[in-house]
């Protein structure tokens, strides 16, 4: 018959043996992927129709001038819109009610044709619309 001392040594022997298992292996983890951003790409100024009457206007530190333009419905205009200040946020134009919005790079003329088909007052001005460029004015 073994006495306790035998048994308790015994018993510790098992346990100093045993092999200290190690923790579970997790499958790796992906380096956390950034999301790409693909900025919007630019959009071209719609083609001037033959025979359309042209509009010099120009981004300066006033806003857009002229700021009121008389048009005609159904006329094809071309408005060429030269940004010649950096101060402002005219750094492109947008018309109400359409899809035009154009950039306007410094310094460079930008055509943007438009066709109004209907009478009224449309909006046009800076792509945050914080600052209102002007009316067109289609009678």
């Amino acid at each position: 018959m073994r006495t306790p001392i035998a048994l308790a040594l015994a018993t510790v022997g098992l346990f100093a043996c045993k092999k200290e298992e190690s923790p579970p292996t997790l499958p790796p983890v992906a380096a956390p992927v950034k999301p790409v951003v693909v900025a919007p790409a630019p959009v071209e100024a719609p083609k001037a129709a033959a025979g359309a009457r042209t509009i010099a206007m120009e981004v300066t530190g006033e806003g857009f001038v002229p700021s009121n333009v008389t048009l005609k419905g159904g006329e094809p205009v071309v408005l060429v819109v030269t940004r010649k200040t950096d101060e402002t946020c005219a750094t492109e134009i947008l018309i109400d009610g359409t899809d035009i919005k154009v950039a306007l790079p410094l310094d460079k003329p930008v055509e943007v044709a438009w066709t109004p088909a209907k009478a009224g007052k449309v909006k046009f001005g800076c792509g945050m619309n914080m600052m209102v460029g002007g009316i067109l004015l289609v009678e």
